[in-house]
């Protein structure tokens, strides 16, 4: 998604844009990374100081409540954020060795239809994040 496409979609469901949300979505859109909130507001201390660490994070829960980013804790114990255009993914990392696998999102397909079938929700399985032991780990288990 676009910097364009996010600005115009919250415009149309009525937030307002403020020079400090824009600023935070130009950051996360042209990040190839998923980002903490601290790592926007290090990245937007060298251009700005009209920018407090709270605002980050208010506007990273509205950019994930109005469905622009995904959010996701990985192992390092923070929420990490990442605008649409990384693709639905799914994270498997290796609690003993940290290692990360990315795999298609699609093998999730046949839980995401059970969720739905037993108890009506849609589940938004793009961007998940398993915990597990990776083969070479297991070997030396």
């Amino acid at each position: 998604m676009s910097y364009q496409e996010i600005i115009q979609g919250l415009r149309h469901s009525g937030h307002r844009i403020t020079p400090q949300r824009e600023m935070i979505i130009d950051v996360l859109v042209h990040s190839e990374r998923h980002l903490s909130a601290e790592d926007i507001y290090v990245e937007l201390e060298k251009y700005t100081n009209t920018i407090d660490l709270a605002t980050v994070y208010r506007t990273l829960d509205m950019l994930w409540e109005a469905g622009f980013v995904s959010c996701n804790e990985m192992h390092t114990g923070k929420k990490l954020y990442a605008t649409h255009k990384h693709g639905p993914h799914i994270h498997l990392i290796c609690r003993h060795c940290l290692r990360v696998l990315e795999v298609d999102p699609s093998i999730l397909d046949p839980l995401g239809q059970d969720v739905l079938n037993r108890f009506d929700f849609k589940a938004d399985l793009q961007h998940v994040t398993i915990f597990g032991i990776c083969s070479a780990c297991q070997a030396l288990l």
